[in-house]
Parts: C-alpha cells; structure tokens; sequence
C-alpha cells in the first residue's frame, strides 16, 4: 500500500466513523446525559487534532514572504476534505481563540489542490485583531481549526486557451493558487502573471514566482512596481498586456486597483470574461427600517432579545449578551449565515427587503423590520 493510500484509507475511515458518532451525540437522549462539546473537549485533550466534529490543522512551517505577510504551512487531520474537493482560488475559514474570545476570518488557500499540505498566507493589518496574532502568537506546531474550502473564485472548465492572472498587494494569495494549479495540471495554453505592488521588497512570493516562471514555459511573469514605474494605471495595463481583450482574467487585490480595471473593462466594452474576488466589504446602504422595537426569537437554544434602533442583527444580538458565530462582519464569508424561519429583513447591501420564510440570511447585513424567528 502506498503512502497516498494509507492516507486516503485513514480519512475514509475518520469520515465513516465521525458521522453517525456525531449524530448519535446530538440525539437528544443522549444529549441529556454528555453533551457533543463535552465529548470534543475529552478528545482535544488527549490530542489536539483529535475531533468529530471539525476540521483541524497543525502547523508545520511558518515562511516570512515579505517583512509583513507571513504564510503558513498547515498539515489537515482527516476531516478536512480539501484534499479532493478544493478549487484553486477558494478559501478557509479559520477559527481563533484570542483573549478568551473566538474569532473567525478567512483566508485564501495559497497552496494547488490536492496537495498534502495546505497553505495561508497572511498579510499583518495594522489595528487589526487575527493577523497580527497569527504572526505573533502562531508558532510551529501549534493546531488551528479551520472550514471546509469554499468560495466560487475558481478557474473554469474547460481552460480557456489565453489566460491573464492579475493581482495587487495581499491579493496575490489566490491567484498564486491558480498558478500552481496550472502548471500541476500542465496547462499548454497561454498565460501572463501580472501583479502590482510598491517594490522588490513587498513582492510576496518572489522566489517561489522565480522558480515557477523557469519551470513552466507556457508563463509570462511581469510585475509593477509603482515605487519604479509610477502608480498603476489603466495604460499600465494595456501597456503590459497588449492582448488584453483577448485573455480571460482572473483577478484579485485592494478596491481601488479592481474598480480601475473593471472601469477599463466597461469603458474599452471587453467582452473577455473578467472574474474578481473582493475581500473588502460592498458600501452599506442606509436602512430604511424604523428602528422599532422587534423581537427575535431564537429557535434553537429558546432565547430572545429586542432590538434597539437599526444596527445590523450582529451587532444587536452582541448588544444583548450573545456571542453569534461571525467572521468578516461584511457580508462576505457568511460565516453568520442562519435560516430566518419566519419575519421581514431588509439587506443592506441591496436594499431588499424580504418576508420569505426559511430563508438564509447573514446577521451582519440584515436588519430586522419585524419580529423575526432564527434558527442559529
């Protein structure tokens, strides 16, 4: 048996035997006597990648990138699924504890799929709260909880025949994904790498590009430095990608860099496909709800809180006492996703307003205009 059997062999098995375990600690019966968390912290302590619930993940090397992106190699226990189901271009979910209290944010995975280890890379934010823990606190061998990959920013099917990866900054992350899984998947068509940053220094994975870009001749790499060529534009793009119209693109990076280039794509009329990922929260609409008093009800645990003003439903249950589950607070992880089983929401990123029951919604961009029903 080789190695990548044993290793299939053991998820297959995890998978197998954390189902019905998992369901026969929620029956309510047993419910009664051990609760699944309790079961789960057992397990923790006689390992930490020991679960049946969640998909956890040990740190095997930390690599500096540049002097403030750090990327972390990670070895998954057997219930992540990434190995076989991940695309490049998708994200995790990564679960921290810091100070007491648990946060979620997601990271693109920078590794090619179905590699035995995954990767993260992650630029420190100055004020933020999960990277600079991450770069600080983080050491080898410690274990992280993570999701299963997701998101919908992936390569087509079939390739296209001429491609353009185009990045700027920390936005480079998934692209980087993209690459690797070309060149993995021996991709005999046509592609350019392009990605903008302010010089050699803040170039992240400069090596790794290197190293690529002499092994895999179907790849043009090109790279902007604004600190040497003046601050990207428009004309850049043209000028470094002359064919443009002719290449689907896939791109991610800050929001000004993306709304420049998708003004280009609108004003020159491109009709080549152009596929962005943003990690920076859509512009909230104004609520036109009242501000009323409403009552939420919380189907699952029984408890209720009401509202005060016109804050998004995350923030009121925080204001009550109560700690949803939620990551970005911008309404792009959905990591506060539940199921409004009955009441009226108005979003405000589109401004819509719904009373369709059992419907998903995200705590951290709807507004409750009724009394609402949860299950959380």
């Amino acid at each position: 048996m080789t190695v990548a059997d044993h290793t299939t062999r053991q998820r297959n098995w995890a998978e197998t035997l954390s189902a019905p375990l998992r369901t026969a600690f929620q029956h309510p019966w047993v419910e009664g006597i051990v609760r699944l968390g309790a079961v789960e912290d057992t397990l923790r302590a006689l390992h930490p990648m020991l679960s049946i619930t969640e998909a956890r993940a040990r740190v095997v090397r930390i690599v500096d990138e540049t002097a403030d992106t750090k990327t972390f190699v990670l070895r998954p226990n057997a219930l992540w699924q990434g190995r076989r189901t991940a695309r490049a271009g998708q994200f995790v979910r990564l679960r921290l504890e810091i100070d007491g209290r648990r946060v979620e944010r997601i990271y693109s995975l920078s590794s090619r799929p179905g590699a035995r280890l995954i990767a993260i890379t992650v630029k420190r934010q100055a004020g933020g709260l999960a990277s600079p823990f991450l770069h600080e606190q983080v050491k080898v061998g410690d274990v992280l909880c993570l999701s299963q990959p997701d998101g919908d920013f992936v390569l087509s099917d079939p390739l296209p025949g001429k491609i353009l990866l185009l990045s700027a900054g920390s936005g480079i992350t998934p692209v980087m994904a993209m690459l690797r899984d070309l060149q993995a998947r021996k991709y005999h068509g046509d592609v350019v790498f392009l990605h903008v940053c302010r010089n050699a220094d803040a170039l992240i994975f400069s090596k790794t590009l290197r190293t690529i870009e002499e092994d895999f001749p179907e790849l043009s790499l090109l790279v902007h430095f604004d600190d040497m060529a003046g601050r990207f534009s428009a004309e850049s793009l043209l000028y470094a990608v002359p064919d443009l119209a002719e290449r689907s693109t896939w791109m991610c990076g800050p929001g000004g860099f993306m709304d420049l280039v998708h003004r280009h794509w609108h004003t020159r009329a491109i009709s080549a496909p152009l596929h962005s990922e943003r990690f920076v929260a859509i512009a909230m609409l104004p609520a036109t709800a009242p501000g009323t008093p409403v009552t939420v009800m919380l189907v699952t645990s029984g408890q209720h809180f009401v509202t005060q003003g016109v804050d998004p439903l995350l923030v009121q249950a925080e204001k009550a006492g109560l700690t949803p589950k939620h990551g970005c607070r911008m309404g792009i992880c959905r990591s506060c996703q539940c199921t409004k089983k009955s009441g009226t929401v108005e979003n405000l990123q589109t401004g819509e307003i719904s009373d369709t029951p059992n419907e998903a919604i995200r705590l951290c961009i709807s507004v409750a205009r009724s009394d609402l029903s949860l299950d959380l």
